[in-house]
């Protein structure tokens, strides 16, 4: 919609889509102005450097790049590779055949205790102990996968081991409806930042063959690496680059040391008079879903709209069943029912309204207080009588006053994100362009993020603070327990993204 103002000030547009001929890509690029997204510009810019001539080249010099919602693309994604691949050696078969062997093999649940396997939450992990290395080999012996005599870690059965390997980490770290979706007898990601599905995106290391045999889906063959960059590495080729996101400021560092970029903080058009509360922290999960019920009980009485914000499909699901239950309605947005995305999002800020999401709704997604009007008015159609209109227009006026008294959109988070910009996200969502509105995060020590990074330190503090069972704790040293686990995350998340480029 830009386009008219640049080309009226003579300079030219291009847009660059996936699927376009070369001609047609080679006509944008020429363009002073390109638009398009991260993958196709990273996978063009792989294209030509596998190009045979200078002619079958689309991209120019890499001049000057601004990119929308920058900490997605150069922080979360940074270590995601963009790879061309070419087919590899088939090894569906024994994927299936390795897969059949993992549901004999038992878990270890601590530290030199009984278990075949121990897995690594924090690296994402899973290591064979003594006694599940004894196992597999007599195991792989009668699926004659192993001749007697020889080791699991000889040269020659690398792949056997990889495959091992790649299966353990399917079963232990990887569930559905989390971290993928199964679809039409395929196997999708699910990003962990967006919470949208990434079609033709695949885990690498035979991952996402070891998922499908979990799944019993189709094994797509494995693929060999013909080119591969990083979005790290990419944008690091442009002679200037710039960009601009709502939640910068926590990465203001990594963005000096990896991109030499300065972060600058641009105050708010209008007051922000949003209410962020404290969060509130509970033993259990049954004890926090309970609690979150209580909330949204209390906002629907009183017409207040909320956004409940969950990590994962699966916690969407649940708590939508929860609603059922207690037959309070609602709407539920997750990659499962990304059709009906901008559907949902048109009604969620109407009084009362009750919407659970994913990180589908967390950026840039906005939410207009008594319901979207143009979207509205755009229903009703050209045809439509002014006197029609006008009804419209007061019905949502009316709405509108409605929800601000009740207090503007109130945000639910389910569980704290390993970062806290994802978190900001999702607080962001309300008390936009001087709204009112609130949030609060309901918290357990079931969390996976206080579970694997802070458990001890908050169970301690519980201890000392008195804690019992159905009792929530909101405190700032708890507050501040929890931020500075996100902290650790991150810290530890940027170390490798740095080592990764050194």
């Amino acid at each position: 919609w830009m386009g008219p103002l640049y080309e009226f000030l003579g300079v030219s547009v291009g847009v660059v889509r996936s699927g376009q001929a070369p001609q047609e890509k080679r006509a944008a690029y020429a363009c002073d102005i390109v638009y398009g997204t991260n993958n196709e510009f990273g996978f063009d810019y792989l294209r030509d450097n596998m190009a045979f001539s200078l002619e079958q080249k689309v991209q120019r010099e890499l001049h000057y790049a601004l990119v929308d919602e920058v900490d997605s693309i150069l922080i979360d994604e940074a270590r995601t590779p963009l790879i061309i691949s070419g087919p590899a050696e088939e090894s569906s078969e024994m994927y299936r055949r390795i897969d059949a062997l993992i549901p004999t093999l038992t878990r270890q649940q601590e530290e030199d205790g009984p278990g075949d396997y121990s897995v690594d939450e924090k690296v994402k992990q899973v290591y064979l102990t003594e006694d599940g290395h004894q196992k597999v080999e007599e195991l792989l012996l009668e699926a004659d996968l192993l001749r007697e005599g020889e080791s699991l870690y000889d040269a020659a059965h690398l792949g056997v081991f990889h495959h091992l390997n790649a299966c353990l980490r399917a079963h232990s770290l990887f569930h559905r409806d989390v971290e993928y979706i199964v679809r039409n007898g395929e196997v999708i990601i699910v990003d962990e930042f967006t919470g949208r599905t990434m079609p033709g995106r695949r885990w690498s290391d035979g991952l996402h063959q070891a998922i499908e045999a979990k799944e019993g889906v189709p094994i797509q063959a494995e693929n060999q690496t013909l080119a591969s960059i990083t979005f790290q590495n990419y944008f690091r080729l442009y002679g200037k680059l710039a960009g601009m996101t709502g939640t910068a400021d926590t990465e203001a560092f990594e963005f000096q040391q990896i991109y030499n970029l300065e972060v600058i903080v641009v105050p708010t058009h209008l007051p922000m008079i949003r209410k962020d509360m404290g969060d509130l922290v509970f033993l259990t999960q049954q004890e926090k879903y309970q609690a979150v019920l209580e909330d949204i009980r209390d906002c629907r009485q009183r017409g207040q709209p909320t956004l409940v914000g969950t990590t994962s499909i699966e916690v969407s699901e649940l708590l939508a069943g929860l609603l059922n239950k207690e037959k309070i309605p609602h709407e539920v947005l997750n990659a499962k029912q990304h059709e009906r995305e901008a559907e949902i999002i048109v009604q969620a800020g109407r009084p009362g309204a009750v919407t659970i999401a994913t990180n589908m709704a967390g950026r840039g997604t906005d939410i207009v207080l008594g319901g979207n009007l143009q979207a509205e008015l755009k229903a009703l159609g050209l045809e439509a009588s002014p006197s029609a209109h006008d009804d419209i227009r007061q019905a949502w006026q009316q709405r509108h006053e409605q929800v601000i008294a009740a207090g503007g959109l109130h945000v639910i988070g389910t569980e704290r994100h390993e970062s806290r910009r994802i978190d900001n996200q999702l607080r962001g969502r309300s008390g936009r362009q001087g709204d009112p509105g609130s949030s609060r995060f309901y918290l357990s020590l079931e969390d996976n993020l206080l579970r694997i990074f802070a458990s001890d330190r908050v169970a301690g503090l519980m201890q000392k603070l008195g804690m019992e069972k159905n009792e929530a704790i909101e405190h700032p040293w708890v507050t501040k327990a929890i931020e500075n686990a996100q902290r650790k995350v991150e810290a530890h998340n940027f170390d490798i993204r740095k080592n990764l480029l050194e």
